[in-house]
């Protein structure tokens, strides 16, 4: 099974640090964040990586050459392309009946991955999202009794106290909901939506994106304590 990560923004709002190195580079402890969340996956016996790319996508390609360990295949998809668009130009590397993660370079989880292989598969959907409890201002996902996801919203005031935590699984009917350069998480999942293809699996425990200076300091923290 492939994990397919986001690798490929511009990591602004972190500050000076991405003016030299990309966001998923940025060290934890002493160890890229891209790199931990690779050792999360490769924890749950996921060994194959598709790295999305774009900003300073060298610095990245350069790392894990050297990481011969790792089975890791870097894509560069462009500079300025949506996460829609860079999910789309990495079509060619799914095979037809195949189910793949997707998830972002830059959050971390203490999630069981296996339970969220079974729920997908369980649940018979082209999608699967995980959703967690806020710091609020991500992605809102709305949830049925039956898991259905019936509503997401990209970063609204949030309500209902879940949002989009990354760690998706889907199959590779995906592809046939994005248009061209779109942003993955606005109009493609909302395709989804409307269709009751996306489910969302609730996960409970720890989560934690690296989004601002603030968010970093709470990734040292928990990693200090063994969280993650």
């Amino acid at each position: 099974m492939k994990a397919i990560i986001f690798c490929g923004g511009l990591g602004t709002r972190l500050g000076i640090e991405t003016k030299k190195i990309p966001k998923p580079m940025v060290k934890i402890q002493g160890i890229p964040i891209l790199e931990r969340i690779i050792n999360l996956f490769r924890k749950f016996g996921i060994k194959n990586f598709i790295l999305a790319t774009g900003y300073k996508s060298k610095i990245i390609e350069n790392y894990f050459k050297k990481k011969k360990n790792i089975e890791v295949k870097c894509v560069f998809t462009g500079l300025y392309t949506n996460t829609g668009g860079r999910l789309l130009k990495l079509r060619k590397y799914i095979k037809k009946d195949e189910i793949f993660f997707v998830t972002y370079g830059d959050g971390l989880s203490d999630q069981n991955l296996k339970e969220l292989i079974k729920f997908h598969i369980s649940k018979k959907k082209i999608g699967t999202l995980t959703v967690v409890r806020p710091p609020a201002r991500f992605g809102e996902v709305t949830i049925n009794k039956n898991k259905l996801v019936s509503k997401f919203q990209e970063k609204p005031r949030v309500n209902n106290g879940w949002i989009n935590g990354g760690f998706f699984i889907f199959n590779k009917n995906i592809f046939s909901y994005i248009k061209k350069n779109e942003v993955f998480e606005k109009k493609p999942l909302e395709r989804l939506v409307k269709k009751k293809q996306l489910v969302a699996f609730r996960h409970e425990g720890l989560w934690q994106c690296m989004d601002t200076q603030r968010d970093k300091k709470i990734l040292i923290d928990l990693v200090k304590k063994r969280k993650f």
